[in-house]
């Protein structure tokens, strides 16, 4: 392990520790920004407030006659005095007086000593190892310069900005735990949410309370409470197959069992020839309803799985008349495409086939020999419909509905069928937001299965 990442900081990925991690950091950045302006606007403050008094201090020692170093130290001392008064003190003034010749006539009292200036007003000048601040004023007699070190400035300040910070460093801890607080207190919900899918069984679906949530955490329960529900439908739909599954598999195999004991105790060889018959037929029906169920339950568990794409029914319903056309043809049907227009929807061109295969093929299943079953597909007003009609019997209005639930057959019904090829395309038509209806075919007498599209947008 490098040095580099045994010594990284850890990230926390806990949404308290980040708020508190970041608040900490914004009030820790707002007292130091604040000191700095505070520090900076001090300064500025007492750059004017001294060049001020050394601008008056300057023009209070300016005299038309030369003085002594008694009288200019007496007036040093009052305008000492008067400074003094007024709270900024000077102690730290250094006044130097020149004859106009350049001699020196007066120091004040203080161990710095600075260079004649020529420069005139206010200067910076190097000496002494620091920087000072002069002011030189001149007469006709002297010239008068006044200097302060800026160190007592910077100080000053200083002293201003820890002022203005002690406070925010009294106050932080403070404000961390109204922080520490409010954030905690934010969140419970948000523990309270988690408690509750904790503690709950596999089988327990139920929706998530959103009582006293926060508007940001509402959003996500309602779309946890949205999966929940539409879990639990998948899952009463997965049980409700089995069940059904379970029970009608019960039937086939128990007559496939009669049907082997038949042929066991079958004394003759044509009675055996009619028990073999008869158990390839309970065999080819057994067939179909597994194929069918195996068929059902993809499609239910495909429902969000394929992408959807651009589909040609036309194109879709010629290719379910080839694959069924042999079938139709061992029966004695007549299948065939009555009408065909250019149709494009959106879909899943493998169920899409599977729908379509399903109705042809009952209609063919339910078409007595020399019948016929005609496909057609028309676009009208923003909408495909496919119509499959047949000649056969059709189905009672009354039992037009029930036909879509599964393993429901018409009673009296003598093709062989499971019971769920309408289930099969009921489920494959709502998953494409199309509609389904069943009718009586006015051309051909028999069933007519209408299945309504929305057209692709060009």
């Amino acid at each position: 392990m490098s040095l580099r990442s045994k010594f990284r900081p850890k990230v926390t990925h806990s949404l308290r520790g980040r708020l508190l991690w970041y608040l900490l950091a914004a009030i820790t950045i707002a007292a130091l920004a604040q000191a700095s302006i505070a520090y900076r606007t001090s300064l500025h403050d007492a750059d004017q407030i001294f060049d001020y008094h050394m601008q008056q201090m300057a023009l209070s020692l300016r005299s038309s006659t030369p003085l002594s170093n008694s009288q200019a130290q007496q007036r040093l001392e009052a305008q000492n005095d008067g400074v003094g008064k007024s709270g900024a003190g000077n102690d730290d003034m250094v006044v130097q007086m020149w004859s106009p010749d350049g001699v020196q006539v007066f120091h004040s009292v203080s161990r710095a000593k600075l260079p004649q200036r020529a420069v005139l007003g206010f200067s910076n000048v190097k000496a002494n190892g620091t920087v000072y601040r002069v002011f030189s004023i001149q007469s006709e007699n002297q010239t008068v310069q006044v200097a302060q070190d800026l160190a007592v400035r910077r100080n000053m300040a200083g002293n201003l900005a820890l002022r203005t910070l002690g406070p925010i460093a009294v106050m932080m801890p403070i404000l961390m735990l109204v922080v520490w607080w409010v954030v905690s207190g934010s969140l419970d919900p948000v523990a309270r949410v988690r408690s509750q899918v904790a503690s709950r069984q596999a089988d327990d679906l139920s929706p998530v309370s959103e009582a006293g949530l926060p508007d940001e955490v509402r959003p996500l329960v309602q779309e946890l409470n949205l999966l929940f529900g539409r879990v639990k439908t998948a899952f009463e739909a997965q049980q409700t197959f089995v069940a059904d599954a379970a029970h009608e598999l019960r039937t086939p195999l128990a007559a496939l069992r009669l049907q082997a004991q038949s042929l066991d105790r079958a004394d003759s060889l044509e009675a055996r020839k009619l028990a073999v018959s008869r158990l390839t037929a309970g065999i080819d029906r057994a067939t179909r309803l597994v194929e069918q169920l195996l068929v059902l339950a993809r499609q239910e568990a495909a429902a969000t799985g394929a992408a959807a794409r651009p589909v040609d029914l036309a194109e879709l319903a010629r290719r379910t008349v080839a694959d069924l056309a042999g079938v139709a043809a061992a029966k004695g049907v007549d299948v065939g495409i009555q009408h065909a227009d250019p149709a494009v929807v959106e879909g899943q061109p493998d169920a899409l086939h599977i729908l379509l295969r399903n109705l042809v093929d009952n209609a063919v299943k339910y078409t007595p020999p020399g019948g016929t079953a005609d496909i057609s597909v028309r676009s009208e007003a923003g909408r495909a419909l496919v119509t499959v009609e047949d000649s056969g019997p059709g189905i009672p209005a009354e039992e037009r509905e029930r036909v879509f639930d599964r393993f429901y057959r018409v009673a009296g019904s003598e093709a062989a069928g499971s019971g769920l090829g309408l289930a099969i395309i009921k489920a494959i038509a709502e998953r494409h937001g199309a509609q389904l209806s069943l009718g009586q075919s006015a051309r051909l007498g028999g069933l007519s299965a209408t299945v309504s599209f929305k057209l692709q947008e060009s």
